[in-house]
């Protein structure tokens, strides 16, 4: 009978691999990594301390660092193109989580600034803040030149990406000439042309970053354009928020906010997009031209439908105090939401949306999600009026710290003309994708002949009240004409 003491012995016995060797205490396996067991087998606890403070590190760090990592290595060896993808394409549950929240940060940046800007600078101040940031939106319709949809549409890359950045680049100089052309004829003072310049310089990142952002939701990667919106639009605040709360003064917040995201931008979105999409064939002169060419009338449509909406709050400067300039943008921020909403439902679905319509056979469902989406912005409107029958007036004041009892009805009309705003803006990327944008840019330029004349004369005649009623006026008689055109062209094919 075998000894106890020999069957101690036998489990002392340091493990024998198949050929026959021991392993040794803290030697290395065919890898070369470190053995991290005994002679015995038995794991060091010293080694498994070390695996779980590895594990805890927060996922965010994790992710942070690993792109800190991918950076350099980029700037070792001086190429994009080397950098191997690491996320996955056509994750749709991803795409509608973070777009939706790379959205809500850049729809939500107008008002946050505007509530930041009245708290900490006042009503009149902040007035000033919201025109400049105001006209610097709508220069941003000239950096993205309506070229978005038109690229995110382009399946088989009949345009390369390098052409889509050379274009890009071009129409961004343009914005910043228009720019200096409308602080020279406005004659801003010194501390009005210095914020204004500060808007003008945060969107004009945004419109260089778009066609980057487009280029990863060409190659289905539209969640990583929602981070990178997002972390733009979240770094733009927090440092507009930090410096105002320090120094008091919006030049200072205005300018800082422009500096963070030009860095957001060469540290995010623009090694993003080369890092996570197929290398673009070489520029081409042709393919430059031609992008100006096709995309002019969508660039138009939706330049004009900006101006449409802008019109009304240009009547009022010089007509009335700045301050009334905060009142309109705090109401006319909800009515904002409703086309973010519906863009959230939407937007993701471009790429599908186009693919619909390029298979004759389904064009019954083509229309089926037209109507869909419509019934979404009526649905959106409605529940936007009973939220603001109940608290939403009442939440305004406190956020600004004014009275906004008397806008009450002013509020209700604008989330009404919010909700045919989100129609009209899916009923034209509907439009882009049947190529018919030309037809729909007449159309907005005859609203746009009626939205100056009816802002002037009625803000003259009632004040602040005529520019909501122009506004609301204009957006109705909008959607009707895009809505006949859409049903004509559907007609004809």
């Amino acid at each position: 009978m075998e000894r106890r003491s020999d069957r101690t012995e036998k489990r002392r016995k340091p493990r024998e691999r198949r050929d026959g060797s021991r392993r040794s205490r803290g030697s290395r396996d065919s890898r070369g990594a470190l053995d991290s067991r005994d002679a015995y087998g038995v794991r060091s606890k010293k080694k498994r301390r070390k695996k779980k403070r590895r594990s805890s590190e927060p996922r965010i760090r994790q992710i942070v660092n690993r792109w800190w990592d991918r950076l350099l290595d980029v700037a070792d060896k001086r190429s994009f193109s080397q950098g191997a993808s690491e996320y996955e394409a056509n994750q749709t549950m991803r795409d509608y989580v973070l777009n939706t929240i790379g959205l809500a940060a850049w729809g939500a940046l107008f008002p946050i600034l505007s509530i930041i800007a009245t708290q900490l600078a006042g009503a009149e101040h902040a007035g000033m803040f919201s025109m400049a940031f105001t006209t610097a939106t709508l220069l941003l319709y000239i950096g993205n030149y309506g070229v978005r949809t038109y690229q995110v549409s382009d399946i088989d890359e009949a345009d390369s990406f390098a052409s889509y950045q050379v274009q890009r680049v071009l129409t961004v100089v343009l914005m910043l000439v228009v720019g200096w052309l409308w602080c020279a004829i406005k004659g801003y003072d010194q501390e009005m042309s210095l914020i204004t310049w500060g808007a003008f310089g945060f969107r004009a990142v945004d419109a260089l970053a778009d066609v980057y952002e487009g280029r990863l939701q060409q190659m289905g990667k539209l969640y990583l354009s929602g981070v990178s919106q997002a972390v733009r639009s979240v770094a733009g605040v927090i440092m507009f928020t930090l410096l105002l709360l320090v120094t008091r003064n919006l030049v200072v917040a205005s300018i800082g906010m422009a500096i963070v995201a030009v860095a957001s931008f060469f540290l995010l979105t623009l090694p993003l997009a080369l890092l996570e999409t197929p290398k673009s064939r070489s520029v081409d002169r042709v393919e430059i031209i031609e992008l100006f060419v096709e995309c002019f009338p969508s660039f138009a449509a939706l330049f004009l439908f900006a101006l449409i909406e802008t019109v009304p709050k240009f009547a009022m400067e010089g007509v009335l105090p700045y301050e009334s300039q905060v009142y309109f943008n705090a109401i006319y921020f909800p009515a904002q939401s409703i086309l973010m909403i519906v863009g959230f439902v939407y937007k993701p679905q471009l790429v599908r949306i186009a693919s619909v319509w390029a298979d004759k056979s389904k064009r019954a469902r083509f229309d089926l999600i037209v109507f869909a989406m419509l019934g979404v912005s009526a649905a959106v409107t409605a529940v936007m009026l009973f939220g603001f029958g109940l608290v939403g007036v009442w939440l305004n004041g406190v956020m600004y710290g004014v009275d906004f009892e008397p806008y009450r009805m002013a509020q209700y009309l604008m989330i009404v003309a919010g909700g045919l705003s989100a129609a009209i803006d899916f009923l034209y990327q509907v439009i882009t994708v049947l190529r018919r944008q030309a037809q729909a840019t007449l159309t907005y330029l005859a609203a746009f002949v009626f939205v100056c004349l009816a802002s002037v004369v009625l803000v003259r005649m009632v004040g602040f009240d005529g520019a909501v009623y122009s506004y609301l006026s204009v957006m109705v008689a909008l959607f009707a004409m895009l809505g006949v055109q859409y049903a004509l062209m559907r007609l004809k094919r």
